[in-house]
């Protein structure tokens, strides 16, 4: 299913998350929501000077924005280029935030640099 065909996660389940995200991010976050209770998302990484590698990304689906959340992320339907993290659930909500703008503002599904670096786990 296309980012633009879902429908707005359920009032009560946002309330949970809106604490957690200020301004503009907070409109977008019953889109995101609703994609981060599918629990896949398929896109493809923008590679400069290359083609774009298809990923398929999936994790567990919880309630509680502090609950930790498994995720994984296989690009290329490789199984040797299989990355997995885990983060509080609002973490990843806000990366699938920016996934849902990035997808409004040029049609692409992909996870924003920052999501990557912890992928990858650069950041530690």
């Amino acid at each position: 299913m296309s980012i633009d065909r879902l429908k707005p996660a359920e009032q009560q389940f946002v309330s949970f998350y809106l604490p957690y995200f200020q301004g503009n991010r907070r409109m977008t976050l019953p889109i995101a929501l609703s994609l981060y209770q599918r629990g896949v998302l398929e896109g493809q990484r923008k590679i400069e000077g290359s083609e774009d590698v298809p990923f398929v990304a999936t994790w567990n689906v919880s309630t509680l924005p502090v609950d930790l959340t498994r995720c994984r992320l296989q690009f290329d339907s490789n199984p040797e280029l299989s990355y997995e993290t885990i983060m509080a659930s609002s973490e990843l909500v806000d990366y699938l935030i920016d996934v849902v703008l990035n997808f409004n503002r040029d049609h692409t599904t992909d996870f924003p640099t920052a999501f990557y670096r912890k992928l990858l786990h650069l950041d530690e």
